[in-house]
């Protein structure tokens, strides 16, 4: 699934549909929810919703950190946030995919009760990833003074967007070792520290931008660059909180953790054996995402404001979406693993219309209430007047992009997930091509730009719903 959503520029979203299905997989294992003659019910389904909900909203609350405090610096900061935080979550999607392979790797382990053979792959993956963060380090300091410049059009938004981009790429060494403890905590299902590394991570964050952007307890007033610094201190408290907890509360011994182990480029190859089609996926997913703010960047520095606060505002109903879309790929992959393929449709149906239940009442205080909503994120008057649209228009969306998402993650959970990635590929192609024609041709209105959602969500509700209805997954199943 694309992950345009995303919430924030700090590590944020790194939980998403892979992170949440494997929460949801180990979950249903610990918890033991069974399943019934009948299928699972609308309580099982909302009994292991719950975790992986409270999860997404925590790592969204850090997005929504950065939002509300550059939303009272300014409109040029608000909107570089937005171009340098897609960019900076289009390399770290690259380090997240890998983790993916690394984490199915542990998992596999973890059941086969090789527990001494998970410390050799968290070692492997830890060894790779500090060697893409360097590469994506010195390759983003040398080459964003010159890409962005191109194909930025607002000198000021430019200028803000490399300031972020220049202390925030720090954030890749941090970020990019914490995907590998929450690979090693998902895949021996000790799930639980993670929420307890989000509320650290949130927690450190509010204090780090607090301090830093508003230039509080002494330190000089930064601006966007003391968004970009809390952020990357926030990853770092993150790592070093994951390093604690492991040393104290982790069986190293056990894992085969007391020890580093030499670099193994057999076992590097295995984990990106397994993460490519992730890799892939998540890349053309944000090259999209990336293209659509670039658009409306286009259309002016306030138009861009405006995309950056629906987006962030956009999180909160789309948690709610990602808990119930990567529950309901698990379920699918557990029903047909069961040999009970004919109660695949009915569970995602009875997953959309749960969420529908969640989420409508949300977007209708979005709507009702929108001036109230927007106040949250910035206290700048004409910015919310001119979001107030936008909003509206995002409310719609859902309508489309609930059972777009369900039945996505449904196809991905047959095991399928070549064809999911075409479907995606296929939608993506459809998407780019409106937001073309939409914003940088006929250069319409930003509330206009929001219906690419729309198209989004029809396209693959449409590619994904005709796939499970000519049932040919079950030959995959």
């Amino acid at each position: 699934m694309r992950l345009k959503e995303y919430a924030g520029s700090s590590c944020g979203w790194p939980f998403f549909y892979n992170f949440a299905n494997s929460i949801f997989k180990f979950n249903i294992m610990a918890k033991d929810v069974l399943l019934s003659g009948s299928g699972y019910s609308a309580k099982d389904i909302l009994y292991v919703v719950y975790p992986i909900l409270v999860s997404l909203l925590m790592e969204q609350m850090i997005g929504m950190t950065d939002t509300a405090f550059l939303g009272r610096v300014g409109e040029v900061e608000l909107g570089a946030a937005a171009i340098a935080g897609i960019y900076y979550l289009s390399v770290f999607m690259m380090g997240f995919g890998f983790g993916v392979g690394a984490q199915i790797l542990i998992a596999r382990r973890n059941g086969e009760r090789h527990y001494k053979e998970i410390g050799g792959i968290f070692y492997q993956g830890v060894y790779f990833m500090l060697g893409l963060a360097m590469l994506a380090f010195l390759l983003s300091r040398s080459m964003a003074p010159v890409l962005l410049p191109a194909i930025v059009s607002s000198p000021r938004v430019c200028e803000a967007a490399l300031s972020y981009i220049e202390w925030r790429v720090f954030g890749f060494f941090f970020s990019f070792v914490a995907v590998m403890f929450r690979a090693f905590f998902i895949g021996s299902t000790h799930t639980r520290t993670l929420t307890l590394n989000s509320v650290v991570m949130v927690f450190s964050n509010v204090i780090f931008n607090y301090v830093l952007v508003f230039g509080k307890l002494g330190f000089p007033k930064l601006g966007i660059a003391g968004a970009a610094i809390g952020s990357s201190l926030a990853e770092l408290v993150s790592v070093i909180f994951f390093i604690i907890y492991t040393w104290r509360r982790v069986d190293l011994d056990k894992y085969g953790l007391r020890s580093p182990v030499r670099i193994s480029f057999h076992e590097l190859r295995r984990m990106l054996k397994v993460s490519f089609w992730t890799m892939v996926q998540n890349c053309l997913s944000l090259s999209t995402w990336f293209l659509f703010f670039l658009f409306v960047e286009h259309l002016g520095e306030r138009a861009l404001a405006v995309t950056n606060v629906i987006r962030n505002i956009s999180g909160l109903s789309f948690m709610v979406v990602a808990a119930f879309a990567s529950t309901c790929s698990s379920l699918v992959s557990n029903l047909i693993g069961a040999g009970h393929e004919e109660l695949v449709m009915p569970t995602i149906r009875k997953h959309v219309c749960l969420a529908f239940a969640m989420v409508l009442p949300l977007v209708g205080l979005f709507a009702v209430f929108p001036r109230v909503i927007l106040g949250l994120y910035t206290n700048i008057p004409d910015l919310i007047e001119s979001s107030v649209p936008s909003l509206w228009v995002y409310c719609t969306t859902l309508l489309l992009i609930v059972p777009g998402n369900v039945y996505f993650q449904a196809v991905s959970g047959t095991g399928n997930t070549r064809t999911a990635f075409l479907l995606e590929a296929v939608t993506l192609v459809v998407y780019t091509l409106y937001i073309y024609i939409t914003i940088s041709l006929l250069r319409l209105d930003v509330a206009w730009c929001w219906t690419s959602e729309h198209v989004y969500g029809f396209c693959i509700l449409l590619c994904c719903y005709i796939y499970m209805k000519r049932g040919r997954w079950k030959a995959v199943g």
